[in-house]
């Protein structure tokens, strides 16, 4: 009888593999880092033989530490690092190059073409989502355009394009499996979350071949099972989510109004919006939560870039803590930041103001300032970021958000998440089991086989590590949120004032 179910977390800096048990605890991981490549400013790549490697080898290290046989796996889930764009040879599975990550501003000049162009609410309209290098489909334009022929090799069907789980899927399957889901489609800029298909229209404006592209299927389904040469026994691959989906799919934000945030190296707020998209009038994406086979579930997203990258900031570009883990001690060594704001637009603004010409700052400096008022304005400025996403959410969608999930790195820390419920007037929730993404991906795969049988049984496992009521200061954060966006209006296109 199978008993577990391995989840494969292919991140942005490492992959990872969790094998997890029924009732939705970790009974043994791997990591891994891999190498990033910075051929210029503001291009990043992945080599993909490392993404594969690295993550193959987590998913058999994981079993080992666990004593589990590949007999013993139910199913395989996969949550991916999203919108990295990759290419390969269909016959040899040669990569044509390397990938170019999501975070790459390579395509950025092709973009601001297509605006110029007038069509940026075409763009808009058919896939929920701005047009920014971030997103996929100027990176397959930009790939193409680069090599002699690859266009015409693609068009023949014999070069492939996925985003990491599909190029995962397809090498664990020993190439037979060349297929996406909902979640990672809706993020290409090339595919349509009204019709569910890829968008012949934004195909031609950017001159990508429909041959190239996966089958998009539910993100809950057997696609298939790996080849036994990799883990020893035919496994089946039986569920797939972009991360950002697969961590609200994991913190069972299964009812229209549920939210969740991320707080990571950036934080990723997700909203579910229910069965129908609502489009953003305050620069938040529209995208797909994920696909079950009987049912497509909307979210809206907003994106901090950066979030608990501050901490490292303080840690090793002020000196002002030794380890991560110190900040909070040097931010409660103060009752307040007095008045100090700190705006961490060190590569620009994301979500609601979507600005790459903004810059850090840090504002109301006096005589009497410490570094225990600059750590926690630190602090306060990811709590800051995501209030101003969740209010435009709030404003979108109509909803009134009640509470907040939250996970991530930075959620460990008690008094961001304090200043965090204070701030937005709603109730913040840490579940125990923080590895949400992994859990996630580990959800819709076991559901697909029967492991777990529907969405309530998957939420009995969600259990509350702490809960934290707003107080009642509603003044008080009424002048500290003033304060906050006149110090972000400084720092809005700085560099186009130079």
């Amino acid at each position: 009888m199978t008993k577990y179910i391995l989840a494969l977390d292919q991140g942005t800096t490492s992959s990872r593999a969790i094998v997890f048990t029924r009732d939705g605890s970790v009974l043994s991981s791997a990591q891994r880092e891999f190498k990033q490549h910075l051929p210029a400013p503001g291009h990043v790549e992945h080599d993909p033989h490392d993404i594969w490697s690295s993550q193959l080898a987590v998913a058999r290290e994981a079993l080992a530490q666990g004593s589990v046989s590949a007999a013993e796996i139910a199913a395989i889930g996969i949550a991916n690092q999203r919108e990295t764009t990759l290419l390969w040879d269909r016959d040899t599975g040669q990569p044509v190059g390397r990938a170019i990550v999501w975070q790459s501003r390579v395509t950025a000049g092709i973009c601001e073409q297509l605006k110029a162009d007038g069509l940026a609410s075409v763009f808009r309209e058919r896939t929920g989502l701005v047009l920014d290098a971030y997103f996929s489909g100027t990176k397959i334009k930009y790939l193409l355009d680069q090599h002699a022929g690859l266009r015409q090799r693609a068009e023949r069907g014999e070069i492939l394009f996925g985003t990491v789980d599909t190029f995962l899927i397809w090498r664990l399957s020993g190439g037979k499996l060349h297929v996406t889901d909902y979640s990672n489609a809706s993020r290409t800029l090339i595919y349509n979350i009204h019709s569910l298909d890829w968008d012949d229209e934004l195909l031609k404006i950017l001159d990508i071949p429909r041959a190239m592209l996966p089958q998009v299927a539910p993100s809950s389904e057997v696609y298939g099972r790996t080849d036994p040469q990799w883990l020893g026994e035919a496994i089946p691959i039986a569920g797939c989510a972009g991360d950002q989906q697969a961590a609200t799919f994991g913190q069972a934000c299964f009812a229209a109004g549920s939210a969740k945030n991320t707080y990571g190296t950036g934080c990723f707020l997700l909203l579910n919006t229910g069965s129908q998209p609502v489009q953003s009038e305050n620069q938040l994406l529209t995208t797909i939560g994920w696909g079950l086979r009987d049912e497509i579930v909307y979210c809206l997203e907003g994106s901090v870039f950066i979030g608990g990258a501050v901490v490292q900031w303080l840690r090793d570009g002020l000196g002002l803590i030794e380890h991560s883990g110190a900040v909070e001690a040097l931010a409660a060594s103060v009752e307040d930041s007095e008045g100090v704001v700190v705006v961490p637009a060190f590569v620009g603004l994301g979500a609601p103001h979507w600005d790459p010409a903004a810059r850090g700052g840090i504002l109301g400096i006096t005589r009497g300032t410490t570094a225990g008022h600059v750590a926690r304005a630190a602090l306060e400025a990811i709590a800051f970021q995501s209030h101003d996403l969740l209010e435009a959410m709030r404003e979108d969608a109509g909803i009134d958000l009640t509470e907040l999930k939250v996970d991530g790195g930075a959620a460990v820390n008690d008094g961001l998440m304090q200043f965090q419920a204070d701030l937005l007037g709603a109730t913040v929730r840490r579940p125990v089991v923080a590895e949400t993404t992994a859990l996630g991906a580990a959800y819709l795969a076991g559901l697909a086989v029967g492991y777990w049988q529907d969405q309530a049984d998957v939420e009995k496992n969600w259990v509350l590590d702490r809960d934290f009521q707003p107080a009642g200061t509603g003044s008080v954060n009424q002048r500290a949120l003033a304060r906050w966006q006149r110090a972000v209006e400084r720092c809005l296109a700085w560099e186009t004032e130079l």
